[in-house]
């Protein structure tokens, strides 16, 4: 079954396989229908573990090692498969080949990160509470301590909510801006004076180039605008849908 990826030209690197996959292909159904590989949803388990694993086998068909994504700022590093239940974190590092690191999303934001010199490659999770709360930090602190550098680091983010269709209201543009003041930049006015509309991948990429990544760049595609491409929470809960499907970006080192 053919699935449809979108990559990055900065991690076209040598030694190191990535995607960002879109919902095209897969075998799920329904609101689901597609490649969702989210554990979490209420799709056909047996449809998920299908789409988890032709994800896999694009990348080579090592492990596809995920983390029970809690919108937290925790991220782990993983040698091969969980010995038992998914740590609650939202990143997952790795420096062995073959392993795939995934993040799952719905209008978050992936980031896929690598320091091809290093070998050592990441996959995080940031939603808005993530990315305000250090996930982008602790997951470049991870991959350091796995003898990276930040100054070789390059990081993609991949398609997730876009400003245009994430509008919010001034609590949350006050989360923010009690953080920083300086955060109010990544909001624009939205379409009433107690609306505003909140840039997502520009402030995660903000963010990494905040903790030393320079080389970073977002894919530039918004998961709610585009629902033959993607799924979306936000999207889902318009159009009253029950559930949503996840998306999935990965990356590997090749052996």
């Amino acid at each position: 079954m053919t699935l449809t990826v979108l990559t990055s030209p900065l991690l076209d690197l040598p030694g190191v396989r990535h995607a960002f996959f879109t919902r095209q292909g897969g075998v799920s159904t329904g609101v689901y229908a597609g490649l969702n590989v989210g554990q979490g949803s209420k799709d056909d388990p047996a449809a998920v573990r299908e789409n988890r694993r032709l994800a896999a086998a694009s990348l080579g068909g090592g492990p596809l090692v995920t983390a029970y994504q809690v919108h937290s700022p925790d991220v782990v590093a993983a040698d091969g498969p969980w010995s038992g239940d998914a740590p609650q974190a939202d990143g997952v590092a790795s420096d062995r080949p073959g392993v795939i690191c995934g993040a799952l999303a719905a209008d978050c934001a992936p980031i896929l990160l690598a320091d091809p010199q290093a070998r050592v490659v990441a996959a995080v999770h940031a939603g808005w509470k993530g990315a305000l709360t250090g996930v982008i930090e602790a997951g470049v602190a991870r991959m350091e301590a796995m003898g990276a550098a930040r100054a070789r680091l390059v990081a993609a983010v991949g398609p997730c909510i876009g400003p245009a269709s994430y509008e919010v209201g001034l609590e949350f543009l006050d989360r923010f801006t009690d953080a920083d003041p300086d955060h109010e930049a990544f909001f624009a006015p939205g379409a009433s004076p107690d609306k505003r509309q909140f840039d997502l991948p520009g402030f995660v990429l903000a963010r990494l180039r905040t903790a030393g990544v320079q080389a970073c760049e977002s894919i530039g595609r918004d998961t709610c605008a585009e629902p033959d491409a993607f799924y979306s929470n936000r999207r889902a809960f318009k159009a009253g849908e029950p559930d949503y499907g996840r998306l999935l970006s990965a990356i590997t080192l090749e052996p």
